[in-house]
């Protein structure tokens, strides 16, 4: 059975947390979002069952096997397809009025401009390891004004960070200029978890593998990064509701039942950054 598409009653559950007015605010906003694997293709969904009616979405990846324990997209009929079509086909189905710009080839220095056009808060769900095209989309929602939001999905938890464009920037806060892949890793990790609240029930350290830039994920960690994300592109959209900028970061682990709130003035240019990294660097090292 099919019915015709109505907004007014699609979203009219949200009523309530948010007014009339603010849902249709939520409506005329746009929001990008790079990536869409493991949380970028929950952060879509989460945001446009919210009734975001705009987005820019880029990937230029296809689904595979590996991917079915914690992205939305990923089933048997969709192995081999590309994730930006079939996310794009997921999220026009909650909403078919849904305005969706795509960038099949990624975030690159000749589109970054285009992608960020008319973006209200940007969202990250790259890869933990496209460090280059990180850093290319934070400086340049840095230059034009747009907050910018990463929610990490670490064992299995949360960890966010959000960053004011009147504030600490991604790059002031993480210290990765002039440092080599490994190093920069070490630096993402310790600025993303100073916490490191995932750190004691790794059972399988081998699976962190950072030579091959692999490491193990989960869908739990996945749909708490979307939960919370949602919540923060809400509060920074309709301007309510507090949301602590970078060097603030917060982090909650499920399994380990701890919320921790943690502020590193300096980010990793804190001495106590420093200490962490001293742990960090070794693991990453296989040692």
């Amino acid at each position: 059975m099919t019915s015709e598409f109505q907004a007014l009653a699609a979203f009219s559950r949200n009523i309530g947390w948010v007014t009339e007015a603010e849902q249709t605010s939520l409506r005329q906003a746009r929001v990008a979002i790079a990536g869409l694997g493991g949380v970028g293709g929950a952060h879509l969904l989460t945001l446009a069952r919210l009734g975001v009616g705009r987005f820019n979405i880029s990937d230029f990846d296809r689904f595979e096997q590996h991917n079915f324990n914690r992205q939305v997209g990923a089933f048997m009929s969709t192995v081999g397809e590309p994730k930006l079509d079939v996310l794009a086909r997921m999220a026009t189905d909650i909403n078919p009025e849904a305005e969706i710009c795509r960038f099949p080839d990624g975030v690159t220095h000749e589109n970054v401009s285009a992608f960020l056009d008319g973006v209200d808060v940007y969202v990250d769900g790259i890869d933990f390891f496209a460090m280059d095209a990180r850093r290319l989309i934070f400086a340049a929602c840095a230059e034009r004004g747009i907050p910018a939001l990463t929610a990490a999905p670490l064992g299995m938890g949360v960890s966010f960070l959000y960053f004011d464009p009147k504030g600490m920037s991604f790059e002031d806060y993480f210290r990765l200029e002039g440092h080599d892949r490994p190093e920069q890793f070490a630096r993402f990790i310790a600025g993303l978890s100073p916490a490191m609240l995932q750190r004691d029930y790794l059972v399988v350290p081998g699976a962190v593998n950072f030579r091959d830039e692999k490491g193990p994920s989960t869908a739990m960690a996945c749909d708490l990064c979307a939960g919370l994300m949602g919540t923060a592109v809400l509060k920074l959209i309709l301007k309510r509701g507090v949301v602590k900028p970078a060097p603030w970061s917060m982090q909650f682990d499920a399994y380990a039942l701890r919320l921790k709130h943690v502020w590193r003035p300096g980010g990793n240019a804190n001495p106590l950054q420093w200490l962490l990294l001293k742990l960090i660097r070794p693991r990453l090292r296989g040692e």
